[in-house]
């Protein structure tokens, strides 16, 4: 067994207002975001959190939400000085902070860029007033297309743009205009996810109409096809990029690597390749208990237990293109592959979801269609 590249994932909690499809852990803005204390205790995490990793190098960071962008650069600056002061840091570590356009004024990322900021990631979903109303967006389209300029302005050398599709009442050819339009942007990456009903959120208590399986594959099926005509190839079930920039941050967690997690409810995953051991950690979920100086930030701690690793390992390891080695297995999960799972990567393999050599497994076109079932064959 050993020990995974890391990384690190910090999170803000707030918002402008809470989307009805987002089930992460944002909070509406009450009152004055309170920066400099909120940054005060991400920094007192993370320092405690650094004693778990030792002297290993984090190779990426990622600072979701919520809505970053409603901190200041200067508030980011600190951040990522305070970042630098505690952990051993890439010196080329790809940097990624999430962007609502709504939240961002003119020159703002600029500043981020400046504050050590990399990459951007914008948080369009869709660029028609009649969707972005139903999702609960701030933002208009004027806003989106102003917010990417500025992207291209700022210098940044890489940033992405989210988008949605099967949106309520979305037909095939609407899904195309919001696609093509983001395309026309020349974003580096782009992430393309179909909406999902999540538990807890108000779209779970009263459902919107959503498009039928059938408009949801040929939505898939046409968008890939010019996304790749537009030179976006996808490397993982959501994710389209142009050659070179790959979300690094995103490709470490599909991998099965490390990450610390620090701020609200920011989740972690920690091996000790010496113990043969790997930890998940969750932080105190609510800003005001996650603030008090006499509580400790983190809430839970749990070992991943040995029968659970090998779903764990496939589920993330399966969203992605490329093939993974085998080697990999035993290299992060410290197990020698079992009788059950070397069956049910044959089923699956039978089933035409997997190809298998003697070094690589590999998802077929049919696997990352049926992913659900190909990582129920590993339950």
């Amino acid at each position: 067994m050993r020990n995974p590249p890391l990384s690190l994932y910090i999170h803000i909690p707030w918002c402008v207002q809470k989307c009805p499809y987002c089930d992460f852990n944002s909070h509406g803005l009450k009152s004055d975001l309170p920066e400099k204390e909120y940054v005060a205790h991400l920094l007192d995490d993370l320092a405690i959190d650094a004693k778990r990793v030792g002297n290993r190098q984090v190779e990426t960071i990622f600072i979701g939400g919520g809505t970053p962008s409603l901190f200041s650069a200067d508030a980011m600056a600190a951040i990522l000085e305070g970042v630098k002061a505690r952990i051993n840091l890439a010196p080329n570590a790809e940097i990624t902070m999430e962007a609502n356009p709504g939240t961002v004024e003119a020159g703002k990322f600029a500043g981020f860029y400046q504050a050590g900021v990399n990459r951007i990631s914008v948080g369009i979903q869709s660029f028609q007033p009649h969707h972005l109303k139903v999702l609960g967006r701030i933002h208009n389209e004027l806003q989106a297309e102003n917010a990417v300029k500025q992207a291209h302005s700022a210098g940044l050398p890489t940033f992405n743009l989210d988008l949605m599709h099967g949106l309520p009442e979305q037909s095939v050819e609407n899904a195309m205009v919001d696609l093509q339009q983001g395309i026309a942007l020349n974003p580096y990456h782009l992430s393309w996810y179909q909406l999902t009903i999540e538990p807890n959120t108000p779209f779970y208590s009263r459902p919107p109409e959503l498009p039928d399986d059938d408009i949801l594959w040929e939505i898939q099926q046409r968008g890939h096809e010019i996304l790749e005509a537009a030179g976006y190839h996808q490397y993982e079930i959501s994710g389209y990029a142009k050659h070179g920039h790959q979300c690094q941050h995103n490709l470490n967690y599909w991998r099965f690597g490390d990450y610390l997690g620090i701020g609200c409810g920011a989740h972690g995953k920690i091996t000790d390749a010496k113990k043969g051991t790997i930890h998940r950690t969750v932080k105190v979920k609510h800003p005001r208990g996650y603030m008090e100086i006499s509580r400790p930030y983190l809430d839970t701690q749990t070992q991943v237990a040995e029968d659970d690793l090998p779903f764990e390992f496939f589920m993330n390891r399966f969203r992605l293109v490329e093939p993974c080695p085998i080697d990999d297995f035993s290299s992060f999960t410290g197990l020698t592959l079992p009788k059950d799972v070397d069956t049910a990567l044959a089923d699956a393999q039978q089933q035409g979801l997997l190809r298998l050599s003697p070094s690589h497994w590999q998802v077929t076109d049919k696997g990352r269609r049926y992913l659900n079932s190909l990582l129920s064959c590993f339950v």
